[in-house]
């Protein structure tokens, strides 16, 4: 038995990225005194951050960010295919991310600026993946949380259940005995996006930009007076709600 709590056979699992810059793979990989007796756990398939081997017998896949071409739409449905378990993994894969801000931009005219005349292919949009398979998990965070991601992992393992946070972030940001960056005039996100990081930006003075989505059952509407009653701009606070593309819902009822 190890240090996770339970012996049993191990887990086959892959790990897989797309449109992405991979800091959520490195997140667990780099479970530094962990990662040894974690890895024990698992039977590493394919997760090229950690191994060279390329199977494709795998139960569970960690699918790490979002789809902006149609090759990566047939690759994510060969994976589902295989997988048992889907899990999507931090903030491209679950909402579309950082990547989703080519959306708001003409494709061709930003391609030429970049490329020139270089045949580029991309989709129009950039999508979270649940747009085109079924998800059975996911971990939201840019990047996600480590030990989180070990949690969650185990509990798969264990088939025993699994939740995030509901609250949002300012409850984190209260038991740390942060400041409120909204009465240093800072718009923050805090209020209505989920917890789990342990309010990691704003306990820096950084405000929260929601990369883990909304929080369960938020006063959206609340959040918007709130801005407005510290004299805050608006302008502002709908950047930083499209910033990672978790509030999309709430912006386009907006709209």
């Amino acid at each position: 038995m190890n240090h996770l709590g339970f012996d049993r056979e191990k887990i086959r699992i892959g790990s897989f990225d797309f449109t992405c810059c991979e800091g959520c793979q490195l997140q667990l990989a780099n479970k530094e005194s962990t990662l040894p007796e974690f890895l024990a756990l698992l039977d590493i398939r394919n997760f090229r951050e950690i191994s060279s081997e390329r199977l494709d017998d795998y139960d569970i896949a960690l699918v790490e960010g979002s789809i902006t071409r149609q090759d990566e739409v047939e690759r994510l449905k060969a994976i589902r295919a295989q997988a048992k378990t889907l899990v999507a993994y931090g903030t491209c894969a679950c909402f579309g991310g950082m990547n989703a801000q080519k959306n708001k931009f003409d494709k061709e005219e930003c391609i030429r600026t970049v490329y020139g005349d270089k045949e580029i292919d991309t989709m129009q949009e950039s999508h979270k993946i649940s747009d085109f398979v079924q998800v059975d998990y996911s971990i939201p965070g840019c990047p996600v949380n480590k030990e989180e991601v070990e949690r969650i992992v185990v509990s798969i393992a264990t088939r025993s259940p699994i939740s995030l946070p509901k609250y949002p972030v300012c409850v984190e940001c209260k038991q740390r005995l942060n400041t409120c960056l909204f009465d240093l005039g800072e718009v923050c996100l805090g209020p209505i996006s989920r917890a789990g990081c342990n309010a990691v930006c704003p306990t820096g003075k950084t405000v929260c930009l929601g990369c883990r989505g909304p929080a369960d059952g938020i006063n959206y509407d609340s959040f918007v007076q709130l801005v407005k009653e510290h004299g805050l701009s608006e302008n502002e606070m709908n950047e930083k709600l499209a910033f990672y593309n978790g509030f999309a819902e709430y912006l386009s009822h907006e709209g």
